[in-house]
């Protein structure tokens, strides 16, 4: 379905189109019904046909992700998750992060919805397990080895010191880690410190026992879902008034290893189908489904869904409805989870609603603070100037609005014009699309708020929107906040909550813009004049350095000098002479 100008508003399938469609001219609901608003703006439908039910599932997730249709649901905060990935299928395997499932030999484990517990665990297997941390599937042959098996944390396989039968010993261990296997590697590893002590290798029963406490610690943090090793996702479900939240545990081998919450506004199909859209939607090469989905009710073409969901997996998934035992008692947890999603939001809605009352009060403000875009330009002497604009929505980070703007226009350390170029350049743009925020703050006193009024009084904004800059003072006053005609600053108490989060958001566009002006002074830093000249590559740079030292040696280098080098031709020789000389050249 598409309004006037084409955008896609709503992507649906049916076996029988004339039916499902003459039930939207047939539906009668009040005014505010999203279903009557999204009908009233349908000005035209598109069809597309498909060979097979299945194709038609597929097809429909696929062009939702695509386009983000305003009426479907949408799973707004689908990231793609990590996991980890042991080579078993290399000589010497390795164990790291992956960002993607591939059909190349190698286990993985995942996805982790929390990638801070995924760099936990991979911090717990360096430090547990002696395993190359090296790049690439085949080990480089080396002369000397690397800090790591200076360290205790490498075999040292690079420089031929390890045992293949010990070294695939340890990827065993890891992989009995990951599968959660603890408690038996832990008895394992308890017999060989036992045995390694009676012979009175020491140091070795004392490395097995800093494992065996390592690993009891993991094992005490781990919650216990089924006693079965199983692989399950349980579908939590909760509705409440037109809204519905969804909550998804991931148990892996027995343990839960993470969960995800996604929250519905007003979906306006049924819930049968409102959660085959999810599942739908939620499962692709990615984010592969477990041998087990458990979800809390029937739902439209589920036979579709285990029969493409199978595909992706490699293995048979089954779907199953609980009444009774521990798959119930799971689906009642991810309910609980589901219902608690609404009681979060309620809590955030009311820390937002408070905090943007005390702004108000505090700050005197026109507008409610709902969007706040804060600026900040950093340079070094004028140079890799760069403006960096953050967007705040509803007291959260929105980085779908953050931008960085290179100063194209000043030259020399010019704070004043930096700022006023960026400004000019986000709001006249801004205006042009209709995108304002309700504040807008510049880090600074009075000078740079002075640049913003400015540009906003040649626009024509400036009653468009509320204005602020924030100061830190030297003078040990703390923050300051300056409202246009206001002599006097606003110095709010040190641990206001309107002022913690005003510097929260000043603080966010230092690091914003100090993280991409730092990139472009090492991107600088490391450029050569050799990069300049055509046909001079990684490895002619390196042969040059090599053979005459430094850049300046180059530069003095006639072409014969140059030629002698190996790779360097005649003509190259010649293009390097030129470039370095070209005053002297007629």
């Amino acid at each position: 379905m598409l309004d006037r100008q084409s955008r896609i508003l709503y992507v649906g399938k049916a076996k029988n189109l004339r039916n499902r469609l003459s039930s939207y001219t047939r539906f009668s609901g009040s005014v505010h019904n999203k279903t009557t608003v999204m009908l009233s703006h349908v000005k035209k439908i598109d069809t597309l046909l498909t060979k097979t039910e299945k194709e038609a599932l597929i097809l429909e997730a696929a062009l939702i992700k695509k386009h983000k249709p305003k009426y479907n649901i949408l799973l707004r905060d689908d990231k793609n998750y990590p996991f980890i990935k042991v080579t078993v299928q290399e000589d010497w395997p390795r164990v790291h992060m992956a960002r993607k499932r591939k059909k190349d030999g190698a286990r993985y484990f995942g996805p982790y919805s929390s990638s801070s517990s995924m760099w936990a665990t991979l911090r717990l297997l360096a430090n547990l397990f002696p395993i190359r941390k090296c790049k690439g599937s085949r080990v480089r042959i080396s002369k000397r080895p690397c800090l790591n098996l200076q360290m205790g944390k490498c075999l040292g396989p690079c420089v031929g010191l390890a045992r293949k039968e010990d070294y695939l010993k340890h990827v065993q261990q890891v992989l009995m880690v990951l599968e959660g296997r603890n408690r038996s590697l832990i008895k394992g590893l308890k017999l060989e410190m036992q045995s390694a002590a009676e012979s009175l290798f020491f140091e070795r029963a004392a490395e097995l026992r800093d494992q065996i406490t390592a690993l009891s610690k993991t094992l005490e943090k781990q919650i216990i879902a089924s006693e079965t090793l199983k692989d399950q996702d349980i579908f939590g479900y909760h509705r409440q008034g037109t809204s519905i939240a969804i909550a998804i545990l991931f148990i892996r081998d027995g343990l839960v290893s993470g969960s995800r919450n996604f929250f519905l506004s007003e979906p306006m199909e049924p819930d049968s189908v409102i959660l085959a859209q999810v599942l739908n939607q939620f499962y692709d090469t990615r984010i592969i489904p477990a041998k087990e989905l458990v979800i809390p009710f029937a739902i439209e073409d589920s036979a579709l869904l285990m029969e493409r969901f199978s595909e992706l997996s490699g293995v048979h998934v089954k779907m199953r409805v609980p009444q009774r035992g521990r798959n119930r008692e799971l689906l009642h947890m991810a309910n609980n989870n589901a219902s608690h999603v609404f009681d979060e939001r309620e809590k955030k809605d009311r820390s937002w609603q408070n905090l943007t009352a005390a702004m108000e009060r505090s700050l005197h403000l026109q507008f409610e603070p709902y969007r706040i875009e804060c600026l900040d330009i950093s340079n070094t002497s004028g140079k890799q100037a760069v403006g960096s604009l953050v967007s705040y929505k509803m007291g959260e980070s929105d980085k779908t609005h953050y931008r960085h703007y290179s100063i194209k226009t000043v030259s020399g350390p010019d704070d004043y014009a930096m700022m006023e170029e960026v400004l000019k350049r986000r709001f006249r743009k801004g205006v042009d699309e209709g995108n304002l925020p309700n504040l807008f703050m510049v880090d600074g006193g009075k000078g740079q708020l002075g640049i913003a009024l400015r540009v906003a009084d040649e626009l024509g904004i400036r009653n468009q929107m509320d204005w602020l800059g924030i100061a830190k003072e030297k003078s040990g006053e703390g923050e300051k906040l300056y409202k246009p005609g206001q002599k006097n600053p606003i110095i709010l108490k040190q641990h206001n909550p309107v002022l913690l989060y005003l510097m929260r958001i000043r603080d966010e566009s230092h690091r914003f813009g100090i993280t991409f002006h730092r990139k472009l002074r090492n991107k600088r830093s490391i450029t050569s004049p050799l990069d300049a000249i055509p046909g001079i590559g990684n490895d002619r740079k390196k042969k040059l350095l090599k053979g005459f030292g430094s850049i300046k040696r180059i530069k003095e280098a006639s072409i014969t000098e140059l030629s002698n080098i190996d790779g360097i031709g005649d003509k190259t020789s010649t293009l390097i002479y030129e470039y370095f000389n070209k005053s002297q050249i007629p």
